[in-house]
Formats: structure tokens, sequence, C-alpha cells
């Protein structure tokens, strides 16, 4: 062998692999880089020595999966907002209609309209009942009332004064008084009047009852006795001041809406009921006098009121 020619380096073959052993790792082939590198390393280490990296479709899994939850929790807050929406529109017009019906009865109720026959009595009933408390004193007992002697003759009894307003049952007898305090009475209300020659006194006293059905139940229980009634008011230093319960020759009531009218008649010169003689008393002017006054009384407390034509007035 010349020495010009290099000699050949003997070749170690890759030792035979014995049976059951395991071989040595293999590089990659160059065919299947793009697969090796998808992989990640299991000894820690990367192509560039970092981190593992998962796998690609591990990710795609989690993206998807993450993706269904947001668009589920999505799909629930529109059907939560939906229902929600459902609710406050149902309450709105529920809300909307209650206004519009209350404003129509409001409107309707407020308008002037024609007065019923239901309504027209309650008004009237209801008017008189008030006017012991509405009307002055001096419109319940006027100052002078106007009456017709025995011969038809024109004559004025004259108010001398009013007494106090005072409950029922002490200014009228025991008898009469057991009667209105069963009934209920409110109140009663006096005055005395003389006719033009001071020659004969009468008190009317005003009962006031609950209502014109308790007034009639309470005049059916009255006594039927012209001796006992309402108390006589003596007013001092006027021609009454010897009017008294001794002096009384006559009582009488009537009966008007809710009140029942009692007067007792006498002499305003003291003389007692035992000293006049019955006829005296039948061919006088006492007692037309008396009952004229408590007559005008009763007529002036349950007159009629002008009732109006509409609830607003006489404009319907």
């Amino acid at each position: 062998m010349s020495p010009e020619e290099p000699r050949a380096r003997p070749v170690t073959p890759w030792p035979a692999r014995a049976a059951g052993a395991r071989g040595a790792p293999r590089l990659p082939a160059a065919g299947r880089g793009a697969r090796a590198g998808s992989r990640a390393w299991t000894d820690g280490s990367g192509p560039a020595g970092g981190a593992a990296r998962p796998w690609s479709g591990a990710r795609a899994r989690a993206a998807r999966f993450q993706a269904a939850i947001d668009r589920e929790e999505l799909e629930r807050g529109v059907r939560f907002r939906s229902l929600f929406l459902l609710i406050m529109g149902t309450i709105l017009a529920i809300a909307a209609i209650n206004v519009l019906l209350g404003s129509v009865g409001l409107l309707q109720e407020t308008r002037s309209r024609p007065l019923t026959v239901a309504e027209r009595a309650r008004y009237a009933e209801q008017d008189v009942a008030r006017r012991w408390q509405a009307w002055r004193a001096d419109a319940v007992f006027p100052a002078q009332v106007e009456y017709l002697g025995l011969s038809r003759v024109r004559q004025l009894a004259r108010r001398v004064g009013i007494a106090p307003e005072a409950p029922c049952s002490s200014v009228v007898d025991s008898s009469v008084a057991s009667v209105l305090r069963r009934h209920g009475c409110r109140t009663m209300l006096r005055a005395t009047y003389v006719d033009q020659t001071s020659t004969f006194v009468v008190t009317v006293g005003v009962a006031v009852l609950p209502n014109e059905e308790t007034r009639v139940d309470t005049a059916a229980d009255l006594p039927v006795d012209d001796r006992v009634g309402v108390r006589p008011v003596a007013f001092p230093g006027t021609v009454t001041d010897r009017f008294g319960a001794a002096q009384r020759q006559r009582t009488a009531w009537t009966g008007a809406g809710p009140y029942i009218i009692f007067s007792s008649a006498g002499y305003a010169d003291g003389r007692t009921r035992d000293a006049v003689p019955p006829e005296e008393i039948t061919h006088s002017e006492l007692w037309p006098m008396a009952q004229s006054v408590a007559g005008h009384v009763a007529r002036g407390l349950a007159a009629p009121p002008d009732i109006p034509r509409c609830t607003q007035g006489n404009v319907c």
C-alpha cells in the first residue's frame, strides 16, 4: 500500500441488542420533526430547554368548555332578564289599570248629577236633625210668635228668655224622665213666652232624640197625663217670676222630626192648678196660646229644607 493512499478507518458497528434489552433512545427522524415539535418533552426540557407546554388539543377543549359556560350564563341572564321584564310589565299594567279605574270613578263621583230620591230624603233628614246645633238659639225660639185667640183675633206671644241647655232627665217630671233616659234623649232646650197682655205664661222644651224613629218610639211610651212634662222656667225680675211647677195648668207635647216639643202653660199671677176652675181653662186663651207657640217651634225645626237638585248645587 502506497503512502499516498489513505487508510481505511475501521467502522465500529452498533452493538447488537440483546434479546429483551431496551434499545437506546433514537433521535427523531427528520421527516417527523413537526410531530415531534407538538409533543411535550417528558424529561423536563424542551427544544429550547424551557418548561413543558400543554398539548394543543387540550387548549382547544378548554376554550370550547369555557365558551359553553359563557354561553350558558348568557342564556340564563337573558331568560332572567326576560322574566323580570315580564313581571315588571305586568305590575305596571295592573297599576295603570287601577289608576285609570280610580280616575274614572273619581270623575263619576265628583261630577255634578241629579240627586236620587233616597239622597234627597237623606239630605232632608240630616238637615233637620242638626238644626238644634246649627241654628242660633233665637232661630229655634223666635222672639215673637203670632197666633189666633178665641175671637180669631191675631195675638203676639213674646219670648221672655232662653234657658241654658240641660240634660233631658233633669228638667222634666220623673215619669217623663225615665222614658227619655231609656230612649237616649240627648239634650233639652227651653224658652219661656208670655202673651201680649202678660197674663199667660208658657215654657216650651225641645227634647232632642237620636233620630225620628226613636222619637216615635219615645212618644209612644210617654205617660198620658197633662200634669207632667217639662218643668217651667221662670226668669227673675220678669212677669214669669212666679211661674213654677205648681202653677202649671196644663202640659202637652208634640213630635217633629227627631224632636219632641213639650209645653207647660199657666198664669203669670202665680195661681195654682187647683185654684182655677176647669171651665175657666177651657174658655180662656191660655191653651190656644200655648199650643200656637209650641206648634210654631215644632214647625220651624221640622220644616222641609231647600234641597238642591244636583250633587253640586242646582246645575247638573
